[in-house]
């Protein structure tokens, strides 16, 4: 005869209290279950609890308003990126459709004039970068920026950002906003994240991306940064692009590198030092529908980046008001490692040969940051990182 599975002494407890609780006790203890099991720093014997069996795991009324308005910026920046950029063109749209041209006229005048400027460093606004919404933001998580060496102001830096995750959170946190320590870390410099051209022409929107620090990824932008004589600017690049996002799933290490030299061909012509960064965490924050290589969703999802050169994973994680389904990311910690600098030596016309050691050498140094502070992060002996 099959013996009944053991059950914990504590298992035993919590399932007895809730049988016998009245609804009021009841409640309590189900809220404070999942106040735990959301709460970031929680160990993992306490992330499992017999409410976690029920359907749908609902947030408790009673949570603090700290939490709240950290969930609130966490929204408004996830609308702002899957959204926003659309409802600007169709606002565009209403105002043409409905011939409000002494709205649209004077702003066509201006996009006109201002059409380069994402490719020749962007138009930052400290105002918005010094919003309290991103203080939030990255309390979320939490972010954390972690510096492993002082760098030079008189160099100009590439900062090659892994991996890119879903939303690419990390990067934007870091180096988007004022409320990261990156001015503490880093005096003397300014951090320039770069992005897909196309979010530049979208109305409306192109001003308020470029308002926290972004510019184009154009090879005019990036060579425009880079051209500072006195030194100090930094070109963050997320390197494995769109196509790295299909395979962000929790748990990988897959990195879409080894084809990517156009950086390194970047840095040897402008004499710019190469700063390899890993960002702890960054996929841990959202799930992803199954999408081997090979699937039909990985199929679609590869020949729309062919197509228009992005594409988007079909993610999931938490809710607003519930934490079983939805798009808000989970509360993991993200901690962004800036590696050690390789010197550049300045060569206006590299040869392929150079163009493919100095590739290997980032490799090798990127490989070493990700072993080295691993560990510390919670990532097991085993785990290694995978070029494609």
């Amino acid at each position: 005869m099959r013996r009944a599975p053991a059950v914990s002494t504590r298992d035993q407890a919590s399932s007895a209290a809730l049988l016998a609780a009245p609804a009021a006790v009841t409640v309590q203890w189900y809220q404070a279950c999942i106040y735990q099991t959301d709460r970031p720093d929680a160990p993992s014997d306490e992330r499992t609890c017999p409410a976690q069996a029920m359907k749908v795991q609902f947030a408790p009324i009673n949570i603090p308003l700290e939490r709240r308005l950290q969930t609130a910026a966490v929204l408004q920046w996830v609308f702002s990126f899957l959204l926003l950029g659309q409802l600007c063109c169709g606002l565009f749209v209403i105002l043409l459709y409905k011939n409000y041209w002494f709205l649209y006229i004077p702003y066509l005048t201006w996009l006109y004039f201002d059409w380069k400027t994402p490719d020749l460093g962007g138009r930052r606004f400290d105002w918005v970068r010094n919003w309290t919404v991103w203080k939030y933001f990255r309390e979320y998580f939490p972010m954390h920026l972690i510096k492993t060496v002082d760098l030079d102001p008189s160099h100009n830096y590439i900062f090659g950002f892994h991996p890119h995750g879903v939303l690419v959170a990390g990067a934007f946190g870091n180096f988007c906003t004022n409320h990261s320590n990156f001015k503490e870390l880093f005096p003397g410099f300014t951090a320039y994240l770069h992005t897909l051209p196309y979010w530049f022409r979208c109305p409306f929107f192109r001003e308020y991306l470029m308002s926290s620090g972004a510019v184009s990824v154009s090879k005019q932008c990036v060579s425009h940064v880079l051209s500072k004589e006195e030194g100090g600017n930094i070109s963050v690049i997320v390197l494995g692009g769109a196509e790295e996002s299909l395979v962000a799933h929790p748990g990988s290490f897959t990195l879409f590198i080894s084809q990517r030299k156009g950086f390194i061909k970047m840095a040897l012509t402008h004499g710019a030092y190469l700063v390899p960064v890993f960002s702890f965490g960054e996929n841990e924050l959202f799930k992803q529908v199954s999408n081997p290589e090979g699937s039909w969703l990985r199929t679609v999802q590869e020949k729309l980046y062919q197509k228009v050169g992005f594409t988007l994973p079909l993610f999931h994680a938490r809710g607003v008001f519930q934490y079983n389904f939805g798009l808000m990311p989970y509360r993991k910690p993200i901690f962004t490692v800036v590696g050690h600098p390789i010197p550049v030596q300045q060569n206006l016309h590299p040869t392929p040969e150079q163009i493919d050691e100095l590739h290997q050498t980032y490799l090798e140094e990127l490989r070493k940051l990700f072993e080295k502070h691993k560990r510390k992060y919670g990532i097991s002996e085993q785990e290694t990182l995978i070029f494609k």
